[in-house]
Formats: structure tokens, C-alpha cells, sequence
């Protein structure tokens, strides 16, 4: 595969955890956050991406996110369980994604807010249609995800290389 193809970098932020009496990093998913982890996963299977590799945080309520949404997928991509993507930071993201192998195309992070809303915001310098006035009206509520593209190797990600092809986001 040429770098110079367009690449897919999928920001999907978990879906609606509950609150029990666990540490942060334990907190399950919700009766409402298993619904729309399976919906994000149809919308995603939609699109018609194939991706070649998810990275996922290790938070309880992110692997459960992702494994109702990926049951939605015709295939299951490769997946690597990410500590550093707890709690990280759109920089700390941009380090993991520039970690990439240039034979992955296609990626999908399984992540959290601040982080996942920030990094989408400062990689996409363009946007196509209404997908980042949508994007900006929403937020990023739990569930949603936003698609981007760009070219060239993953070492070169970083801020203002994407475009934002789409978001989504649950209605509430």
C-alpha cells in the first residue's frame, strides 16, 4: 500500500458509563450505553470501512463499548488494548497513532473525552459539508465518532493534516 493513499482515522469516544462504587477505571457501561455502543457499531459497519486495526483503551467501559459495536462489523479488525489512551491527551493520542504501521490504512480509537473531542478538533484543518458545525453543535457525547482522512505515512499525523469526512453522535 502507497502512503500516499487517503487513510481513515475513526475518534469514537465510549458509550454512557454508569457511576457504581468502583474506581474510574472500572466503571461498566450503562443499560442506555450498552444500547448505543451497538447503534455506533451499526452506523459504523455502515460506512463501509474496512478497518485494519482498533486501538482501544483499557477502561472497562471502553472494551464493553467496543465489543457491542465491533458484533456489528462484518469483520473484526486486529485490536490492541491501549493503556495509554486512558486519560490521554491529544498529543499523547497523536504519539500512539504516529506509532502505527504504515501497512494499516484504516484505524478506529476506542477512547474519552477531553482527549478524543480534542484530537478530533485539531486534526481536521478542513472539513466537508456541515460534518464539523454538527461536530461543534454536539460536543461529543458518549457514543459519538468522527471520520477523518489524510495522507502520507502515520509518523506524519498531527495537528491540521485530516479532513473531517463525517460525525455522528446518538440522539438523546
Amino acid at each position: 500500500m502507497s502512503v500516499a493513499e487517503p487513510r481513515r482515522i475513526v475518534l469514537f469516544r465510549h458509550a454512557k458509563a454508569d457511576w457504581p462504587q468502583v474506581s474510574d477505571q472500572e466503571r461498566p457501561l450503562a443499560d442506555r450505553g450498552r444500547k448505543e455502543a451497538a447503534e455506533a457499531g451499526r452506523r459504523l459497519a455502515d460506512t463501509g470501512i474496512p478497518f485494519d486495526l482498533a486501538l482501544c483503551s483499557t477502561a472497562v467501559r471502553t472494551r464493553e463499548t467496543w465489543k457491542l459495536a465491533v458484533q456489528e462489523f462484518p469483520q473484526r479488525p486486529k485490536t490492541i488494548y491501549e493503556e495509554r489512551i486512558y486519560e490521554a491527551s491529544p498529543g499523547e493520542l497523536i504519539a500512539v497513532l504516529n506509532e502505527t504501521p504504515d501497512d494499516v490504512q484504516n484505524i478506529l480509537v476506542i477512547g474519552h473525552n477531553p482527549g478524543i473531542q480534542g484530537l478530533a478538533d485539531i486534526l481536521a484543518g478542513t472539513a466537508e459539508g456541515d460534518a464539523r458545525d454538527r461536530m461543534s453543535r454536539r460536543g461529543f457525547p458518549a457514543a459519538a465518532f468522527a471520520i477523518l482522512s489524510f495522507s502520507g505515512s502515520w509518523k506524519s499525523v498531527e495537528p491540521g493534516v485530516g479532513t473531517l469526512l463525517d460525525y455522528w453522535a446518538p440522539t438523546e
